[in-house]
């Protein structure tokens, strides 16, 4: 039996005190994920018993322990001095000949030409509780025994770089119980092909029903690292799940501006090189790719029973894909008991703008650090502002209230450390080290979503901590008003009982920002800057309408995603006439109007000629979410809806397009907006299937107000007798068909009267603002309680 080397296959969880907690993981993979088809690249760990038997044999134990207990715990400020201190003592050491022995055996065994790849694994490390990721080296392409013996004594005085012992100091680890195990594995030619990072929860907000993976050219030290902005791909895990025909739910192209190849220099096997234009305008995984990755991470999250943060490799050589570390997710262990909301109550043009990492707002200095050089010059409360980051600087980030990168996406660095120390970051900025100065007071907000922003100045901004405790569910289910998707995943974790009310032309105007039905049109439009802008946003697809069926379907999917299999419903678009026209291209195909608040907008375009081929691009990507994706909990609204006989062409030209009510379980709700809505109630029930009040166009067609009219809108008033008349008609109307029916709007979290006077009547759901959530279930719970 050998003492200081033991293969891969042969290695059990169990392991963990000899392997470490990273090659304990391989062994399980490969003993339990190769059967499964999973590749993982074999290889063999070389023991803790090895780097004891290294410390024993040059008598390093005393020497660590003194020159460990001379370091200031407190002001951390001799660790630089103690760290090179114990890494010195570490490489004056020789490995001793009988464990040289054993490596160069195991080592020709792989095969001595093969190239492999020497990565630390401590044995505190890829805990549940502590992932150590980042803190120990490892080193690639490494060829040949001597090289491999070299990497060994590397690896033992990574135990002692300045981040690992901080990282054990804050962790409550002995420095000197902790040992070194090292893992020597087959390296996959990545750097012919691509590499990235997975975890099976979304690292941003912790929402557990997503697989969410990096992707870049090369090796992946570069995405680990965030010194590259990688492609970024969302799959849905119930889908996976079924075998759904289109998984994925989003994916974004990344600027992968650089990659990492190997070399033929000894002294330096790896180097970063640009990518070429192609490659940078290419994703770096097919979606077939993409889709079987996703599977295989959901395998292994089953093997483990927990979230997990995976890398990947995939062969440019022979086009396999490999799994080559797995490790537990350690940042979202429970859920939130208090919910802490931000808002900025002033906002001016951003300086830059990237990926938010955190939902937080914060004010300070910037300090651009390029090194660890620079420390000195951060203090705490500063806002670091860096091309990237990397785990040398943990103890100096510490310090920051925000992390501002040129580079780098919600697997890097920045935004792994962000979270663990609970601060915010930006990341993926692309110019923040151009656009920021030293000493620049600014504002960074990532409280829009996944956008987040780095204004000039101190901005005021409003912040809330809310407890949950007492929030049970109401009978009157109290659902969410939504617009923007990359909300989605955060707001899935309130109170809620799904979405009664998304509105599509948030997205629209976002997400796409084409008109419909230049998409449409488009090889007849004549020549213009708008046609060229629409030319360049879509140079992608062949099929110009594919690039809207596309970008709509995305958004609408993770927001079903982020709330399945509770009921998203989904109003179609509800612009009007003077906001199709802002869209790019739009004021070739939309009318001028006097009045667009009472013209061309809701049902009436659907099946009218200037839109229906437009309509029908909107059902297109409805029917791609509910029978591609698999997101079946998606209903659709048709608003603004003035006669029983436009209901019934709305709903043969939603069939027209593939959308038929009943088919596949759809649902098809109609909006309450309008008088006729109310006194012909009955006869829309024979139509819909559900029905929600919008509140505040009711209110202003029952009033005659223009709630956008400064000088009649104090007359605007939900609580007006006539209002509550038409409200207590439609319910009692609706209730007697059966049929189901809510309401969105403001009022019932502002007058908990207004609440009630809901409840009383037996309405089924009341839609929210998210900032008026928690206000309106207490209302809710209130009025259910009398």
């Amino acid at each position: 039996m050998t003492k200081y080397c033991i293969p891969f296959e042969q290695i059990r969880h169990t392991d963990l005190s000899r392997v470490g907690g990273k090659n304990a993981s391989l062994g399980e993979m490969i003993r339990k994920m190769t059967p499964l088809g999973i590749q993982v690249p074999g290889g063999f760990a070389v023991t803790a018993a090895a780097y004891r038997e290294y410390i024993e044999a040059s008598d390093l134990l005393e020497p660590l322990k003194k020159s460990l207990d001379s370091l200031d715990t407190k002001t951390l400020k001799n660790l630089d001095k103690v760290g090179s201190s114990c890494r010195k003592l570490i490489l004056s050491a020789e490995i001793p000949d009988s464990v040289q022995e054993e490596v160069v055996k195991f080592y020709q065994q792989l095969g001595e030409k093969k190239a492999v790849a020497v990565r630390s694994s401590a044995t505190a490390e890829d805990l549940p509780t502590a992932s150590f990721a980042g803190q120990h080296d490892s080193f690639l392409n490494i060829r040949g025994s001597s090289a491999l013996l070299a990497s060994i004594r590397n690896c033992y005085a990574s135990l002692f770089n300045d981040r690992a012992i901080k990282y054990r100091l804050d962790k409550g680890f002995d420095h000197l119980e902790v040992a070194l195990s090292v893992g020597v594995q087959y390296m996959v030619r990545s750097d012919k092909g691509s590499a990235g990072v997975a975890f099976t929860l979304d690292p941003e907000s912790g929402f557990d029903k997503v697989v969410y993976l990096t992707s870049a050219w090369g090796l992946g030290e570069l995405v680990v690292q965030g010194a590259v902005n990688p492609d970024e791909f969302y799959l849905f895990k119930p889908a996976l799940e079924k075998g759904s025909p289109q998984p994925l739910l989003e994916k974004k192209l990344g600027e992968k501006e650089h990659k990492m190849v190997y070399t033929k220099d000894r002294k330096n096997p790896v180097k970063k090189i640009p990518t070429s234009d192609r490659e940078q305008k290419e994703f770096s995984l097919s979606e077939t790719e993409v889709v079987q990755l996703g599977k295989w991470c959901l395998e292994i999250e089953k093997l483990y029973q927990r979230p997990m943060d995976i890398e990947w490799a995939k062969d440019g050589k022979t086009g396999e894909l490999t799994i080559v570390q797995a490790r537990p997710e350690t940042v979202h262990q429970q859920q939130p008991l208090t919910l802490k909301t931000y808002h900025l109550q002033s906002e001016t043009k951003p300086i830059c703008q990237g990926k938010a990492v955190g939902k937080a707002i914060a004010s300070g200095k910037v300090v651009i650090v390029n090194s660890l050089a620079d420390g000195p010059k951060v203090k705490m409360g500063d806002i670091i502002v860096a091309d990237s980051t990397n785990p040398d600087w943990n103890a100096l980030l510490k310090k920051a209230v925000c992390i501002v990168t040129n580079k780098g996406g919600r697997t890097s660095h920045a935004s792994i450390v962000a979270r663990e120390l609970g601060i915010h970051a930006v990341v993926g900025t692309g110019n923040a080290t151009q656009k920021l100065q030293d000493g620049q007071l600014v504002t960074v907000s990532c409280a829009d979503g996944d956008r987040g922003s780095v204004f000039e100045g101190k901005l005021d901004w409003e912040e809330k901590e809310v407890s949950l405790k007492g929030l049970r569910t109401t009978k009157t289910a109290a659902k969410l008003i939504l617009a923007d998707p990359g909300r989605a995943f955060q707001l899935a974790m309130y109170p809620q009982q799904g979405v009664g009310l998304l509105r599509m032309e948030f997205i629209i105007s976002t997400a796409i920002r084409i008109h419909p039905m230049a998409l449409v049109k488009f090889d007849e439009m004549v020549e213009s800057h708008e046609k060229k802008a629409i030319q360049a946003m879509t140079m992608d697809y062949a099929d110009k309408q594919q690039y809207f069926v596309e970008k709509l379907a995305a958004s609408v999917g993770m927001v079903a995603a982020a709330f399945y299999p509770k009921e998203v419903i989904v109003r179609m678009s509800d612009f009007k006439s003077n906001e199709y026209r802002e869209l790019i291209g739009g004021k070739y195909f939309e009318p001028e109007e006097e009045n667009p608040m009472l013209g061309f907008r809701g049902a009436s375009r659907y099946s009218h000629e200037l839109y229906r081929e437009g309509f029908g691009l909107e059902c297109k990507a409805m029917k791609r979410v509910r029978e591609e994706m698999g997101l079946d909990n998606v209903k659709l609204m048709v608003p603004f809806c003035r006669t029983v006989d436009e209901g019934v062409r709305v709903l043969e030209c939603m069939q027209s397009f593939g959308l038929e009510r009943k088919k596949n379980k759809l649902e098809i709700y109609m909006m309450v907006e309008i008088p006729s809505n109310v006194i012909l109630a009955e006869s829309f029930a024979d139509l819909f299937d559900g029905f929600s009040i919008g509140s505040n166009d009711l209110t202003q067609l029952v009033l005659g107000v223009d709630r956008d009219s400064a000088m009649v809108s104090g007359l605007f008033d939900e609580n007006n007798p006539a209002v509550k008349e038409m409200l207590t008609k439609v319910i009692r109307a609706i209730k007697k068909k059966g049929k189901k029916i809510g309401l969105c709007g403001q009022a019932p979290s502002d007058y908990p009267e207004f609440a009630g006077f809901l409840v009383g009547l037996g309405i089924d759901s009341i839609s929210f603002n998210a900032d008026a959530l928690l206000a309106g279930i207490k209302n809710i719970q209130k009025a259910e309680k009398k």
